[in-house]
């Protein structure tokens, strides 16, 4: 936790001062289940669009003003003209793709109340489940929004009895869980959804903290080449101003411009509020507090006192196997895994959250990954230098490559490819691994044959003649011979004769002449007459993780 230390002393400082404030939502599901439309819908944007195949690659904040109350009844009130009363709802928009289960935990953390989006014509999947674990785990209110009524195939009862069987019992069914039905493309009973999720938090009677210092959470942060470092902040606590300086771990900045989600310039934000800041001296962790501070020698302190602080780092599985308390069998037996060296680099610090979460559920006896480097930005010339250096591949997402760079990178042989999508550059990353496996070796039986003659036998082969009794026996391909069902040679059918006339095959039923050549680690005994045969051709299969 950031530890803070300091002089505020002003007349109300440090005390509690309460009001109303705007709930924080999540809205979570399974991938493609409608919930970037929904957002979409709501605040009257593209975003959906703008995501590499359609799926959101990063957590998001943003408000939205909802009107409330009867609109004639509110011109009454007001007059002719007069703006309706609203509410402000800031909305987390985490990514559906199972790649990012860690970021969905994290943004579960931070909200008041949950959205659980499930589509009416594929019910309850598999995130669904996890989504509604994590809202329990966080002991949240939520409401269930059935996407796609209008959809073909669409089945809302269906929907309401399999949340049953996840011990989710929505109000229609006897329980206590709000549900609303809803059409994100149309956008039918969207409005609806916004005055229970209102309703929900006037229940649970959310209030404004405003003493200091302010603080809050890390929601997203990437590298800018003409802005530096870009943070979105959400401020839980205290009003944030234009000037502050902040510290998170180790990390300090002063904000040199703040804006909202949609990208205008603001001066402060309050609890609730989401906004993107600059200002940091380098990008900090996603998902860890931030906390304000008078002035930099403030700052620093704070800073310092929280040098000893976990702060969770990426890719911590790479040291397990160098742990202090494993046992040497342990140890030893992830030394004799193959390894794929590799360099990441990634737009954002969440997009490399969720790459090291997939990354940690790839298993293998045979091979691991190791990650020589990491980072935001896009691909340099150094990244290409430390992958000639420990013979890795580099792999970026949403980040670029200049050309310099790429020349380099082709002049030296070393592999460089982007994505946009993330399953599909993690599916690249378990192709390359299985690449450097040894294939699988299955045999294909040809046919078998019995010793009936021996003729010539030196250090590279033997010479013998048999009867092929099943199938075939084919020049090219293995022989294995056995002598009372035990394997005593295996080698190579070099040369293949039928009436002392070279052939490419011999089929069952005729007699052949075979020199049998050896094959380097192979069992090779002395052929007999009265030995069995097997004739078989290996087949290769690539293996896959």
């Amino acid at each position: 936790m950031l530890k803070f230390t300091g002089s505020m002393t002003d007349n109300n400082e440090g005390q509690l001062r309460e009001g109303p404030r705007s709930p924080v939502v999540v809205v979570l599901g399974h991938v493609d289940h409608g919930k970037t439309k929904l957002l979409d819908t709501i605040r009257k944007t593209n975003i959906a669009e703008k995501e590499s195949g359609g799926i959101t690659q990063h957590i998001g904040a943003y408000q939205v003003e909802v009107g409330t109350g009867d609109p004639e009844q509110q011109q009454a009130v007001y007059g002719a003209g007069k703006r309706q009363e609203t509410r402000k709802i800031t909305f987390l928009d985490t990514p559906g793709h199972e790649a990012f289960t860690a970021i969905r935990s994290r943004g579960a953390k931070v909200a008041d109340v949950a959205v659980l989006v499930v589509a009416a014509d594929e019910s309850v999947k598999p995130q669904t489940k996890e989504a509604i674990k994590i809202i329990k785990g966080e002991n949240m209110p939520f409401v269930v929004a059935i996407n796609k009524i209008d959809k073909e195939g669409a089945n809302v009862q269906k929907v309401k009895q399999d949340l049953a069987t996840e011990d989710v019992l929505v109000e229609d069914w006897g329980g206590k869980v709000p549900v609303v039905e809803i059409s994100a493309k149309s956008g039918k009973n969207i409005s609806e959804l916004m005055d229970m999720i209102l309703l929900v938090a006037e229940l649970e009677e959310f209030k404004e903290d405003l003493s200091k210092p302010a603080g809050g959470v890390i929601i997203e942060s990437h590298l800018d080449k003409r802005q530096g470092h870009i943070v979105t902040v959400l401020v839980q606590k205290g009003i944030l101003s234009l000037g502050d300086w902040m510290v998170t771990g180790k990390v300090v900045g002063k904000i040199k411009s703040m804006k909202d989600f949609r990208g205008d310039a603001v001066s402060e934000a309050r609890p609730s509020q989401p906004v993107m800041l600059t200002g940091w001296s380098e990008v900090p962790d996603t998902g860890v507090r931030f906390i304000a501070a008078y002035s930099r020698s403030e700052a620093d302190e704070i800073a310092d006192s929280n040098k000893g602080i976990d702060l969770a780092p990426l890719f911590s599985f790479l040291s397990e196997t160098t742990d202090p308390d494993s046992s040497f069998a342990e140890s030893f037996g992830e030394q004799k895994k193959k390894t794929y060296n590799l360099i990441l680099k990634a737009d954002v610090k969440s997009s490399l959250e969720a790459i090291d979460s997939s990354l940690r559920a790839i298993k293998s006896e045979d091979i691991r990954c190791n990650i020589v480097g990491y980072d935001v930005g896009d691909i340099t010339e150094n990244d290409v230098k430390t992958a000639i250096a420990t013979k890795a591949d580099i792999i970026g997402f949403r980040v670029g490559v200049g050309q310099s760079v790429g020349q380099l990178a082709e002049k030296e042989g070393i592999w460089v490819q982007t994505f946009d999508v993330i399953y599909e550059l993690i599916e690249t990353i378990r192709k390359n691994m299985a690449g450097l496996l040894e294939p699988e070796i299955s045999k294909v039986q040809l046919g078998k044959l019995k010793v009936l003659a021996l003729f010539k036998k030196n250090a590279k082969s033997q010479i013998f003649g048999g009867r092929v009794l099943s199938g075939k026996t084919i020049r090219g391909a293995m022989g294995e011979v056995t002598r009372n069902e035990a394997k005593v040679s295996v080698g190579k059918i070099g040369q293949l004769q039928h009436n002392k006339e070279d052939v490419s095959e011999v089929k069952e039923g005729l007699e052949a002449g075979i020199r049998l050549d050896i094959i380097s680690g192979q069992p090779f005994e002395e052929v007999k007459e009265g030995d069995m045969v097997e004739i078989y051709e290996e087949e290769k299969t690539q293996r896959s993780l």
